[in-house]
């Protein structure tokens, strides 16, 4: 028995997850006035770890799984990101890029919460097959594949590898598309081919709308229940459309102050598969998440609060 994020957990019924995706820098920029053009608006800014995979990472490992996160960063940053990772008891494989600089994202944070990011990939652009030997899936249970690993040439071809040799290993594979933006410059068309048969799929409704070309929430979901098993469509307030089984179920979100929206998402998607990995199922699955992602807009920052 162990306490990881101040849940006891037993580690004979944990099972593993392998994830593959981006490790960011993040700087998140919140005015405090308004905002003045050509000139100086006083301002909070923080920097803090952050990049999708990596928060879906640490909220897996602090909601009590055990993870494998795999990733390629600037090699003068390697034992930070180590560092800031293993407090979440992950078990992190990152590969120093000695030319490319670390991925990093300016976050502009308005006085409605939304958010406008500015992203540099940097060495998250640079992942290839050599990177991804197929034994990271040594002792693992699902592949969990992050959209942004997807959206480049070489990371995509790298990627496929890997979920190929998963499905001849009969390894669960789980996607979350992450960028309604990048996935327009993919293409749907692409992106549904790389996670054909994926058995859980996590989209936004913003991503499922690019993904089917269908507006209306339920048609998204019909559509992309084509494709996966079970498809959980994530509608900020008003809660998680789930389909599984021909079945299709409104889970509301949890009502809670926002602080910061930064890693909700990817805090629903890691109490999601949290839940859906220990055998509960799917509408079960979205509650837990909606709970870990009221957790996380309450948290400053990606990641889980520590301590």
């Amino acid at each position: 028995m162990v306490r990881v994020g101040g849940h006891r957990i037993e580690l004979t019924t944990m099972r593993r997850v392998l994830i593959v995706g981006d490790i960011i820098d993040d700087i998140v920029v919140t005015p405090l006035d308004r905002v003045t053009r050509d000139s100086d608006t006083t301002s909070h800014i923080r920097h803090t770890p952050g990049g999708s995979a990596a928060n879906q990472a640490a909220w897996l490992g602090w909601a009590g799984a055990a993870v494998r996160f795999v990733a390629r960063v600037g090699a003068a940053d390697v034992e930070r990101h180590l560092d800031e990772l293993e407090r979440f008891g992950v078990e992190a494989v990152l590969i120093p890029d000695p030319e490319a600089h670390t991925g990093s994202i300016v976050v502009m944070l308005d006085d409605d919460g939304n958010r406008t990011m500015y992203t540099d990939r940097g060495a998250n652009l640079r992942l290839t097959i050599g990177d991804l030997s197929p034994s990271l899936l040594d002792g693992i249970d699902a592949l969990h594949v992050n959209g942004y690993a997807l959206f480049s040439d070489e990371p995509r071809a790298a990627v496929v590898t890997l979920i190929e040799e998963s499905r001849r290993r009969d390894i669960e594979i789980t996607v979350d598309p992450c960028s309604a933006a990048y996935l327009a410059e993919l293409g749907a068309g692409v992106f549904l081919r790389c996670t054909r048969g994926a058995s859980v799929c996590l989209p936004n409704l913003d991503e499922g709308r690019v993904l089917t070309g269908f507006s209306e929430p339920a048609d998204v979901v019909a559509a992309l229940a084509e494709h996966y098993a079970v498809v959980a469509l994530k509608l900020g307030s008003a809660g998680v459309l789930v389909g599984a089984g021909g079945r299709v179920e409104l889970i509301p979100s949890v009502a809670t102050s926002v602080t910061d929206p930064t890693g909700a998402g990817d805090a629903f998607c890691a109490g999601f598969l949290r839940a859906w990995l220990d055998r509960r199922n799917p509408a079960e699955a979205a509650r837990r998440g909606s709970a870990l992602a009221a957790r996380a807009v309450g948290t400053p920052g990606g990641r889980p609060p520590v301590g």
